[in-house]
């Protein structure tokens, strides 16, 4: 039995976000999470859609006009403190955002680094088994999560990678972003302001 799909958390909440992007075959998802550890897929349009998108329910691409839409629609909703976003194929974008949203803000952090991602897993996954991280429910992100495999690289490191084709894993990579985000914004003194605590 499915959990249930908790809402996102108010307007003006604190949130560090997380993206990776593909074109024309792998998902793109954008995932956030308050300063207090809650992840979540947001919302965006008339349609509170979540921001995960198929390439093969946009006519085979995914359609960059309505991400970079729903990114601002983020942006305007909620307290952004840092945005960590996985460039291949979407540099311009990115570059757009970043003067859209500041400099400061939005930052390319590529994936494909095996160093920096296994460090990024590690922490992911030390802080989803102490408790610090909690879920929305997301049934995507949940599939992605389940999807996920380990991938050997040199020096006892790991990426992840999914296990075929038709099996995606982009929520749960723009999900690690958002926690390595939601780290880096912590470590620089997020601003102390009353946070988001949601009890499930």
């Amino acid at each position: 039995m499915a959990r249930p799909w908790l809402p996102e958390p108010p307007p003006g909440t604190q949130v560090a976000l997380g993206f990776d992007g593909s074109d024309v075959d792998d998902w793109t998802a954008l995932r956030a999470e308050t300063r207090d550890g809650f992840q979540f897929t947001p919302r965006f349009g008339p349609a509170k859609m979540p921001t995960i998108w198929k390439p093969s329910l946009s006519g085979g691409r995914v359609p960059r006009a309505e991400v970079t839409l729903a990114v601002r629609e983020v942006f305007a909703r909620f307290d952004v403190a840092l945005m960590y976003a996985d460039p291949p194929r979407w540099e311009t974008d990115v570059d757009q955002w970043a003067i859209e949203h500041g400099e400061k803000v939005v930052l390319e952090w590529a994936t494909y680094r095996p160093k920096q991602m296994h460090e990024a897993l590690e922490r992911f996954l030390t802080d989803l088994q102490a408790g610090r991280i909690r879920h929305d429910g997301c049934p995507d992100t949940d599939q992605a999560m389940a999807n996920a495999r380990k991938v050997a690289r040199t020096s006892d490191r790991y990426i992840l990678s999914k296990p075929s084709q038709v099996q995606k894993i982009d929520p749960a990579m723009a999900s690690v972003l958002a926690h390595e985000a939601a780290a880096e914004a912590r470590a620089d003194g997020w601003a102390d302001a009353p946070s988001y605590v949601y009890v499930s």
